[in-house]
């Protein structure tokens, strides 16, 4: 049984059980979440008859090493975690810098099935646990060290959203890795009644798939556009205030030719985003087997930035990290033997 993933009430009920100390829950949790320990035996303060019982009745940390490791030319490493149930999920690590960020997966593969995403093409696998989710931010904060964690590898967050927002809480919790949110970034195609949620429940920034503004070109790209229409998702956003004072929202937006970088496209940007406190992120297509969608110019991909910036949306092009590894966005995926 994994410790790793228990929130310090679990680890309370831990040691309630197997009659330890009450205080040994906080020192197990210090051990995990801030030292990141990946064996019992490395808890050198509790004693040894405490760590005999934890491993007597079955406990463990949980934490896993990768099943694979891959390095990219520009230095962004991809990991392959092995889950609880004998699957795997593919992680990235990306380095900038004093910026140390992590790509987390929160599903074996995606029902959402979107065009440009090759975890979708792997169709659906199963939701990560807690656990799982964690034992990706565990190994990455004991090897590398992070600065910051991105929601946005393999899976729909919104879509495993109880494991997803148990996983938030211990890292933001003080009895956990003691995380701010404004490091933790949340990315959804826009699942609308688990949107609300996480509007109410976390404090993390927010990320939403846009990639048109344009009802029938989106749904194209992506089918979750017909239960879950963009501009219902933006005029829900436009009700929180939390955007102006505490977190920050932004767009993802993938370039293709013709398809979505059209001047006509551009001025839809705005009629949408107009007065909503935002930005939007830019991300060249990286081209996935068995799909064929165009790749933007340069000259496109700037002229949009450009306009979106005069009209009075922050609006950046992402830099491409990654894809000779397959680790860019919209390229991860895993076997499932």
């Amino acid at each position: 049984m994994r410790l790793l993933g228990k929130n310090i009430q679990e680890l309370q009920a831990v040691v309630a059980e197997l009659g330890m100390p009450r205080y040994a829950a906080k020192q197990m949790a210090q051990w995990m979440y801030q030292k990141h320990v990946a064996s019992v035996d490395d808890m050198t303060n509790l004693s040894k008859a405490a760590r005999k019982a934890l491993k007597a009745h079955g406990y463990e940390v949980g934490a896993v090493e990768p099943l694979q490791k891959m390095l990219s030319a520009d230095g962004t490493e991809k990991y392959l975690f092995p889950t609880e149930d004998g699957q795997a999920v593919e992680t990235v690590f990306i380095p900038d810098e004093e910026r140390h960020t992590l790509c987390v997966s929160t599903q074996v593969g995606c029902k959402m099935n979107c065009l440009f995403c090759q975890t979708g093409k792997q169709g659906f696998h199963g939701n990560l646990g807690v656990s799982d989710i964690l034992a990706q931010v565990l190994w990455a904060e004991r090897e590398r060290g992070l600065t910051n964690i991105v929601v946005m590898g393999q899976g729909e967050p919104f879509d495993n959203f109880d494991p997803l927002l148990r996983a938030l809480d211990i890292i933001t919790s003080s009895d956990g890795f003691g995380w701010s949110p404004r490091r933790i970034t949340v990315s959804t195609v826009g699942l609308r009644k688990n949107l609300h949620r996480f509007l109410q429940e976390s404090q993390c920034h927010l990320a939403i798939s846009l990639h048109s503004p344009i009802h029938e070109q989106r749904l194209q790209l992506m089918p979750a556009e017909r239960q879950f229409p963009i501009e219902e998702i933006v005029e829900m956003l436009r009700t929180y205030e939390g955007f102006r004072h505490q977190r920050r929202l932004s767009f993802e937006y993938i370039v293709l030719h013709g398809m979505n970088d059209t001047p006509a496209h551009a001025k839809a940007l705005v009629r949408l985003l107009r007065g909503l406190e935002c930005r939007v992120n830019l991300i060249r297509w990286h081209a996935i087997p068995n799909v064929n969608l165009p790749p933007t110019d340069e000259a496109s991909m700037l002229q949009l930035r450009d306009y979106l910036t005069q009209h009075g949306i922050y609006t950046t092009i992402r830099a491409t990290r990654g894809e000779d590894i397959m680790a860019a966005c919209g390229m991860l995926t895993t076997t499932i033997q």
